[in-house]
């Protein structure tokens, strides 16, 4: 797909047009009458309306129908005065929402940060494909990468990670399982936590294979040989070493603990893993060098994980205990409210229970 812009709101092929929202093109296959909605709103000055149109939309796996258009519209009209949370309960997002507004503190969470800090070569850019909200493109901004971008299908989780995120990151809504609008490039292409969601996995390892100057990650890949909370198509580890040969593949538990404890990180692989991470790259190899991604800069403002109360872990659910309640590296007494970053609180931020959270979060 070849494009140009043919007004500041949108961009064309020479055919269909596709709209653009807060820097974000459009682009999603199969969804071309809703682009087409959204660039009219757009022709007639009507920003928040096209916004709210795009918002309606979520995974194709998503089994809950959208809030209505005033709802949505109201989320847009406010987003000034509105937390992370409860813009994300405006959008209907449920148990989503409540997986993304506690991600910062999720085991898997920390595997993925403890895999890249284990071969960190202090990357200048980074791309990440089904960024979500934009987690990792945050975290890895305030790491020093100059340059972080990230694609998603779902154009809300873009419009979230713009507003309330990583409002520096360059996005991109498009579906990976079809047609890429464009190649991305970075020294780390990473796409976490959403690989086993993904049809086209081949085509799709290939391209952060190629795209990666330095290293691509794959954090947290479900085992299809395992028992887990997957809801996707989940891989066996001989498919991801024929899609990725090369790499380096990790039990995705065991980097959850060699990350909250600061040990080296070990290849090690049990009988059936719930999930695997790996990492390849012309740059593979073990890093000496700093890595801020779980030792933010002196000063960062820390606050204690909000699932941490005086009486314990408050879990958010039954579902979110079931899922990450076994692995947690949180839930000691006396954690402080809040905290700046010294050497005396690093063991704290590696457990996750102090966190570097967005401020409205």
């Amino acid at each position: 797909m070849t494009l140009r812009a043919d007004t500041p709101h949108s961009l064309t092929d020479g055919e269909a047009r596709w709209p653009v929202v807060d820097g974000i093109p459009y682009l999603r296959a199969g969804s071309e009458a809703l682009a087409a909605e959204a660039v009219a709103a757009l022709d007639e000055d009507a920003a928040d309306e096209a916004t709210a149109l795009l918002l309606a939309e979520n995974d194709p796996w998503w089994d809950e129908a959208p809030p209505p258009h005033d709802v949505l519209l109201s989320a847009v009209r406010e987003k000034d005065r509105l937390s992370l949370r409860e813009v994300m309960d405006r959008l209907g997002w449920g148990r989503v929402g409540t997986y993304f507004a506690h991600r910062w503190s999720d085991p898997t969470f920390l595997a993925g940060l403890t895999l890249l800090e284990a071969h960190w070569r202090a990357p200048e850019s980074a791309f990440e494909l089904a960024c979500g909200i934009g987690h990792y493109l945050r975290a890895l901004s305030r790491a020093g990468v100059s340059s972080v971008s990230g694609a998603d299908v779902v154009f809300g989780k873009l419009w979230v990670c713009r507003h309330w995120v990583c409002p520096e990151a360059d996005l991109l809504c498009f579906d990976a399982d079809a047609a890429w609008p464009a190649t991305p490039a970075a020294d780390l292409m990473l796409c976490a936590d959403a690989f086993y969601f993904l049809r086209e996995k081949a085509a799709i390892a290939e391209r952060l294979r190629e795209g990666a100057g330095a290293l691509y990650a794959v954090p947290h890949v479900h085992n299809a040989g395992a028992e887990n909370h997957s809801a996707g198509a989940a891989a066996r580890l001989d498919e991801l070493r024929a899609l990725f040969p090369g790499a380096a593949i990790y039990d995705d538990a065991g980097l959850t603990e060699a990350g909250a404890a600061g040990k080296p990180v070990r290849a090690e692989m049990g009988d059936a893993p719930d999930a695997f991470s790996l990492i390849g790259g012309p740059a593979l190899g073990a890093s000496a060098l700093p890595c801020p991604l779980l030792r933010p800069e002196d000063g960062t403002p820390l606050r204690r994980n909000p699932l941490l109360t005086d009486q314990g872990v408050a879990w958010p659910s039954p579902r979110y205990e079931e899922e990450y309640g076994p692995l947690a590296t949180y839930g000691r007494p006396g954690v402080p409210n809040t905290a700046a970053m010294t050497e005396g609180v690093a063991p704290f931020v590696r457990t996750r229970e102090l966190l570097d959270l967005p401020e409205r979060w």
